[in-house]
């Protein structure tokens, strides 16, 4: 097995799964593959030091060829995946595995990324969770009721979201170095799984999270051809539907899906993390790139509507399938009327979304599967999709991606306050070891917390006067509202005060620090055991 060590504690079951041949086969992967991870994540820190000196972002002229060349596809549709007009969201535990298969959407997007704290525990579990789901061994007891799998022709595909290129894995280590989480991630599901799929005639499939360009998408096609050829899978076996939820992948998503081509099942729209992005990369530009509170942006935002039209243009383009973003709406049991107005919400954006053209949607609460599936159904008839759907109408230039200046909204005290909230609740949770948080009727993940530190660091640098109260936002001034919101915080039951108090150091580090971190859950990670 050479140097490989485990560093985290093994389980009941973990050696089920970290056995020395899938160690053996994720540390091959893990020597042959981490030097050029490494590259690229030098090259993305490049591109962030020309753009934070006044560069932008463009189509490449160097894949000129590419875009324009109407004659190539990527491969049809996997079994499994060409109906894929709901697809529901959430972390590997027991409960959520076994609710997320019976739910009636077509989908599981199976989280190791932004639904899931990556606490070793859970990283382990979930691989054994769905080696358990496979085997439909799963089943299991809690609080008196029993949760039970129903038959395979009736639970959804499960699709593997892995950790971004940018995240480690350090409880393993191979020659003295971390191993890449993503290969971890993709590396010991493959190994126990992709078989087990293939005999239920389907596949092994992946959500890729966080690209920034196509030479980061043909890292990934590399590795699962070396993946398929080291355990003889056929080549193509594997599929994998790409994130575009960073700034510059939207001006890449021909490039993605060509260099994916073999193994791509489409390309996905990521509201959150776009935002995220757009705050992220061009952080040192004043106003000129300056977003209003994030319940203000819609999908209705003109550089938003560019980027949802030109992605399912160049999909079907190509071939492949455009998935919608998160309806992250949890229906109340005891609020009519919130659920009321949320669920008219939730069929508004679903609606769009289907007359765009997209292929399918997401939802992060099975109560949310049977409107989105009726919404997607009234305009797919008999169809399993909207390929056909080509979109030429579509034109979107550089200039459409990059209008940010254009999105109407205020920025507000309230708004600032919503975001400290949100944030503190959910990174209290995530250092607790739960990655998809229920906060205000709304299902909540990493993303919610990048998008509100994001914000509240690029009004403090543009000295932005709140809409409601005529304050400046200042760092006294979030200093003075985490406060306030802390206080709120423990006057609620069960609050957990070294949780909130690591929250609460944790975001004044990645809000109010000068140097913007790349993402908050580096810092994060870093705190947990």
């Amino acid at each position: 097995m050479g140097n490989v060590e485990i560093n985290g504690p093994m389980l009941d079951g973990f050696d089920e799964i970290l056995t020395p041949e899938a160690l053996e086969f994720v540390a091959t992967l893990q020597r042959e593959f981490d030097g050029r991870r490494r590259e690229l994540l030098q090259a993305r820190q490049a591109r962030q030091e020309e753009l934070s000196a006044g560069g932008t972002l463009d189509f490449l002229p160097e894949t000129k060829g590419i875009r324009e060349d109407d004659s190539w596809r990527v491969a049809d549709p996997a079994p499994g995946l060409v109906d894929r007009r709901v697809e529901i969201t959430g972390p590997v535990d027991r409960k959520m595995t076994i609710n997320a298969l019976n739910s009636g959407a077509k989908v599981w997007l199976a989280d190791f990324e932004d639904a899931n704290s990556p606490l070793w525990e859970n990283v382990v579990s979930g691989q054994l969770n769905l080696r358990d789901a496979l085997d439909r061994t799963i089943d299991f007891e809690s609080g008196g009721k029993r949760y039970t799998l129903k038959p395979d022709d009736e639970l959804a595909t499960i699709v593997v979201r892995p950790r971004g290129w940018h995240l480690t894995e350090k409880h393993v280590v191979a020659d003295g170095e971390p191993f890449s989480a993503s290969i971890f991630d993709f590396g010991l599901y493959f190994f126990h799984c992709a078989r087990r799929q293939i005999a239920k005639g389907r596949g092994p499939y992946f959500y890729l999270p966080k690209m920034e360009s196509h030479l980061e998408a043909r890292l990934w096609n590399d590795v699962f051809t070396r993946a398929q050829e080291l355990l003889d899978v056929p080549y193509g076996t594997i599929r994998a539907t790409v994130l575009i939820e960073t700034y510059p992948a939207a001006f890449e998503m021909d490039e993605i899906l060509y260099e994916l081509r073999d193994h791509s099942a489409g390309l996905n729209a990521g509201r959150w993390d776009y935002l995220f992005s757009v705050i992220k990369k061009f952080r040192t530009r004043g106003r000129e790139f300056l977003l209003p509170e994030r319940n203000a942006v819609t999908m209705t935002a003109p550089f938003m509507r560019a980027y949802t039209e030109l992605l399912v243009r160049t999909c079907h383009r190509r071939g492949a399938h455009a998935i919608g973003g998160m309806a992250a709406f949890i229906p109340s049991r005891r609020d009519p009327e919130v659920n009321k107005v949320a669920l008219e919400k939730v069929r508004a954006d679903k609606t769009r979304e289907s007359g765009d053209g997209f292929d399918g949607s997401w939802v992060a609460h099975p109560d949310l599967v049977p409107i989105c599936r009726e919404v997607f159904d009234s305009v797919l008839g008999d169809k399993p999709n909207q390929l056909d759907r080509l979109r030429e109408d579509v034109s979107v230039s550089a200039a459409d991606l990059l209008s940010v200046s254009k999105t109407p909204g205020d920025i507000t005290e309230a708004g600032l306050r919503n975001n400290v909230d949100v944030a503190l609740r959910y990174l209290a949770a995530w250092m607790a070891g739960s990655g998809a948080v229920g906060i205000h009727n709304l299902m909540e993940d990493a993303a919610t917390a990048e998008i509100s530190r994001s914000q509240i660091w690029q009004w403090i640098h543009n000295d932005i006067e709140l809409a409601d109260t005529g304050e400046v936002a200042t760092k006294e001034l979030v200093e003075r509202i985490i406060s306030e919101e802390l206080d709120k915080i423990r006057q609620e039951p069960g609050h957990d005060e070294s949780l909130y108090t690591q929250a609460a150091e944790l975001f004044k580090e990645v809000a109010l620090d000068d140097d913007f971190a790349d993402f908050l859950t580096l810092p994060a990670y870093a705190r947990m055991p």
